[in-house]
This record gives structure tokens, sequence and C-alpha cells, in this order.
């Protein structure tokens, strides 16, 4: 059994005006501790599948289980990052992570200690008083990271967490998402436009086609790791970068950001 089944999964919108569907009959499976991505066009229904599997939306047809239990409603043992931040202004940054585990049966010492162990991993001891205001956008997103993380999720949902940072920040926090996925080695379900960040991150690549959102190609990514940055320079990465591409292409997508 797959720690993860997406099965037969799609999805329509409905309004007066007009029908959207936005997936159609998406399937793949996970197996736990995997790292995969999913890529394709902005549109293409992969922010809808994540929040599918995180149980915020609902599918039209079709099923989502983990560990063999049907996913219907958001649960603990799934933790998403956005990639707006979403932190609340009025915390600090020891309050943001503080906020998953307030609904848990924690004392409130326990529930500092665990968001405090998790504030160092992401690297911002020193900054647990601060307010989001006061950090960067990259320090903010390390934020989301460590509020995802504290609740000890089975599988981390991210989508598109480093679509609004800058090029150099992007890079470091590819590098940062690395280590730690290397140090707590969860389930990670990766949204993406990004085809050179999908390859450097994932044990597999989901590639997802035009509207309604279809899987068109799965890649195995085989890198030994950890993996450095200028991994992005071998032969096999250009070769598969090109691959992703070629598949995006065919499928009608104009092509992903590189």
């Amino acid at each position: 059994m797959a720690f993860l089944e997406v099965q037969n999964i799609s999805k329509t919108y409905r309004s007066r005006q007009k029908d959207v569907q936005a997936l159609d009959n998406v399937s793949f499976t996970m197996e736990e501790h995997e790292f995969c991505c999913l890529i394709g066009y902005s549109g293409c229904g992969k922010s809808t599948l994540l929040r599918i599997v995180d149980g915020l939306i609902q599918p039209t047809s079709g099923q989502l289980l983990i560990k063999g239990r049907t996913i219907d409603r958001p649960g603990f043992d799934r933790g998403m990052v956005f990639q707006h931040f979403n932190l609340l202004p009025w915390r600090t940054v020891l309050g943001n992570v503080e906020f998953g585990l307030e609904n848990r049966e924690m004392s409130r010492k326990d529930r500092q200690l665990r968001a405090m162990s998790y504030i160092s991993m992401v690297g911002l001891d020193g900054f647990e008083h601060s307010y989001p205001s006061q950090l960067s956008g990259g320090m903010q997103q390390r934020v989301g990271l460590a509020r995802a993380l504290a609740i000890e999720p089975e599988i981390l949902l991210m989508d598109e967490p480093l679509g609004a940072l800058d090029a150099q920040t992007k890079e470091s926090m590819q590098t940062e998402i690395m280590r730690i996925w290397s140090i707590e080695k969860r389930t990670v379900l990766f949204v993406t436009h990004d085809i050179e960040e999908a390859i450097l991150l994932a044990d597999r690549v989901f590639v997802m086609g035009q509207r309604p959102g279809r899987i068109v190609d799965i890649v195995d990514v085989d890198f030994p790791r950890p993996r450095q940055d200028d991994l992005r320079n071998s032969v096999e990465f250009v070769r598969m970068r090109a691959r992703v591409s070629q598949t995006l292409k065919q499928s009608g997508v104009v092509e992903a950001d590189s």
C-alpha cells in the first residue's frame, strides 16, 4: 500500500455563467518519505489538487487515501506552506509557529519548546520575538515552514512556497529546504512552475498538462543526495530539463519558467 494514493481525481467549479473543469482524472501514488514535485503552467490545476489533498476543497469525483485512510477534510496529518506566507502580523515569530499547536492537547511550555526547536531548525534563532513586518521575505517563508513542521504532519504540502522570492533568496531557500528534508525525512508534495527547482528538489516530478489538469509524464530523478546547486550544469540535469520542457510544450502549455 502506497503512503498517498490519488485516485481518479476530477474537479469542476460550477457557476451560473459556466462550468470550469480544473482537473481531469488525476491519479498517482507516493511512498513515505518521498519528495515529489507537481509542475505545470499557471492555471493547470496543480494548486487545486494540493488543496484537495489538504482537505480544503472536495473533488467532484475520485478519492484520496493516506495510509489507507480516506481524506475528506483538513487534519493534523497534513501541513501546508503557502506562497504568500499567510503569517499573522500581530503575532511574533514564536506566536506564529505556535499557532497550529494551540488546538492540540499540549501545555504552553511544551508548545513553546516545540516551536522554538523548529524556529532553530529553519535558522531563525534570535528572531522568535520579532514580528513579520520586521523580517525579509525569505525569513517570513522560513516562519511559514517552521509553522507547518511544528504540527509534525505526516505529509508536507508546499504551494509554490518560493514563488514570491527574489532569485538569490530563492536559491538559498531551495538549499535550506533540502537540508531540512534530510533531517526531517517527511513526505513532501511540492507545487512549482520552475523546471529546475522541481528537478533539483524532487525524487519524482509529476508533469501536469493544460486545464483540465492531468498527469502527462512522471520523471524519476535519481541524482544522489545531498545535492549541490552546481548539479544544474550536469549533462543529465540539462537532459531532464529538456524532457520536462518538451512535455509541457507538447501538452499545449506555454513553457514553464526555468
